[in-house]
């Protein structure tokens, strides 16, 4: 602590006058030097000088949260660049279908939706979905062939082409972050896309109208390829994509991780085909029995004070031998669900992706974040755009040509489905503790099912029991024209552990339309037995 004698002066000037750096304080701190007389006999003061310190103007001290994980590759944080994905609240681990985001914590309903992760605008692809063609960030040089390619699709059906050539080229960007995070997008071999199918594993469909549209699918990327990747292409655009399986694996990637959204850019509104790491869709599953699992994967995340995604945990999780295989499965992390518990909010003012737990949605710790991939789609669409299926989808449709039809309101009460038809869900309030047998596939019976409503006309029980066994035997007629029964088709699957994934996701799209058969066959049944008087 420094001080200065203070004597009242006779005469006094300012002498010496110098300017010191900025200290703790705002403003410049000069020292001052008093000629005073001498003979005064007033006793000094001292007083202090030192601006004390002001923790505003302190740089800001990271705790260190103490892990057991070290780095496996600490120049994977080089990509992130100007700003990283961050993550609160949530941690990475293998679920029953794969690698998913689960809940580190339980989470009490809120009024309000809480954000668990941000992703931000300069680590996605983006392209807007109607000319002028539009690109956040824009990584597109002026006067670069492969503008002149996109330029050239069908604004209104090509978007999956576009956004497949910007893949690609971003690839080909050593200043791109995708150049190091397409390393972690599953392979050929690894994906379930039927644009990747064989001749075979289209048969295996066993529909013939969907096994049409891939092959349609197909002949178009394959056209679209020979027609700008031809021979005497520069070679900026030929190393983009050598050979057609290049470019129908990037349509494939394109297809099922794109995200339909609209943003805000400033006062620009758009909407945009965007890709978006960590956030995508993750369409194939797990099927290795060998990664380790253990005792603790921590969230993803530097530290707890920074949250920023940090693949080394998930490393440690694994062995060396099914790294690579793992690496494949990290990088879309988000799974489908149609009931989601998750949804996606763009952030204008920062350009940042904010995945969302739902307002009112309770979470418990161990919970999988999930958000719904497409709503209101059949299993033939999820099968052409993502490469599975579900059994239990609540929108899956069976198409009856009889005239029977069954009582609408003694359906719904007899299941407690509750809500309108769009919004069919069941109320578990009104259920049974352990009645787990209403799930997305009796929703879908009640959307599917020839019904009729009269007012307040009671059903007659008896007219009621003959049309759902009418109902019953036209389902049993749409099981027999197929050539397998679903206990045959499980056989199959089990006994081919390794197949191809397209030739497994084929076999489990047929097997999941059986079971949705069998399903609302079920239904009809204890209809029929709890049918109401």
């Amino acid at each position: 602590m420094a001080s200065l004698p203070l004597q009242q002066p006779t005469h006094s000037s300012f002498s010496n006058l110098k300017l010191k750096g900025f200290g703790y304080g705002c403003f410049p701190v000069p020292n001052y030097y008093f000629l005073c007389n001498n003979k005064s006999n007033i006793r000094p003061i001292k007083a202090s000088i030192e601006t004390p310190p002001f923790r505003l103007f302190e740089s800001p001290q990271v705790e260190e949260s103490p892990s057991e994980l070290e780095p496996a590759d600490p120049d994977f944080y080089k990509i992130g660049y100007v700003r990283s994905v961050r993550a609160y609240g949530i941690e990475f681990k293998e679920g029953p279908d794969g690698f998913g985001v689960y809940a580190s914590k339980d989470v009490e309903p809120l009024r309000r939706a809480r954000v668990i992760m941000e992703i931000p605008l300069e680590l996605m692809l983006t392209i807007s979905k109607k000319l002028p063609w539009m690109f956040f960030p824009d990584i597109v040089p002026v006067g670069h062939p492969i503008f002149d390619i996109i330029n050239s699709t069908n604004p209104e059906t090509d978007w999956d082409l576009r956004l497949a050539c910007l893949l690609l080229f971003s690839f080909d960007r050593d200043d791109n972050f995708w150049k190091l995070y397409g390393d972690f997008l599953p392979s050929a071999e690894d994906c379930t896309s039927l644009l990747l199918a064989t001749e075979e594993d289209l048969s295996e469909l066993q529909d013939q109208h969907l096994a049409s549209v891939m092959r349609e699918q197909q002949h178009r990327a394959l056209e679209f390829w020979e027609k700008n990747w031809y021979s005497t292409v520069p070679l900026k655009i030929k190393r983009l994509a050598r050979d057609p399986e290049r470019f129908i694996w990037a349509v494939s990637i394109a297809q099922s991780r794109c995200i339909d959204l609209r943003i805000r850019i400033g006062a620009l509104i758009q909407d945009s085909n965007m890709l978006i790491p960590y956030a995508g869709s993750l369409t194939e599953v797990c099927r290795s029995r060998e990664v380790l699992r253990t005792k603790r994967i921590v969230p993803a995340c530097t530290s707890r004070s920074t949250n920023f995604i940090n693949f080394d945990c998930l490393y440690q999780s694994v062995s060396c031998k099914n790294l690579e295989f793992f690496e494949s499965y990290v990088p879309d992390m988000l799974n489908h669900s149609f009931q989601p518990n998750c949804f996606f909010h763009w952030r204008a003012k920062d350009r940042m992706l904010e995945v969302m737990i739902n307002a009112g949605q309770r979470i418990k710790k161990g919970d999988e974040m999930t958000i719904n991939y497409m709503s209101g789609k059949k299993n033939n669409m999820f099968m052409q755009r993502y490469g599975f299926s579900s059994s239990a989808n609540p929108w899956d449709v069976i198409q009856f040509s009889g005239n029977a039809q069954i009582h609408l309101d003694s359906f719904l009460s007899v299941f407690n489905i509750s809500g309108l038809p769009a919004e069919y869900y069941h109320n578990s309030r009104l259920s049974n503790d352990g009645d787990s047998f209403v799930d997305g596939a009796v929703i879908a019976a009640a959307r599917t099912l020839p019904t009729w409503s009269d007012g307040d006309m009671p059903p007659i029980p008896s007219k009621e029991r003959k049309a759902a066994r009418e109902l019953q035997e036209e389902c049993q007629q749409i099981l027999a024209e197929y050539h397998t029964t679903s206990d045959q088709d499980q056989k199959i699957l089990d006994s081919m552990p390794q197949a191809r994934r397209t030739l497994e996701a084929a076999i489990k799209y047929r097997l999941h339309r059986k079971l949705f058969i069998e399903k609302v066959i079920q239904a009809l049944d204890i209809y029929q037995e709890r049918i109401l008087f």
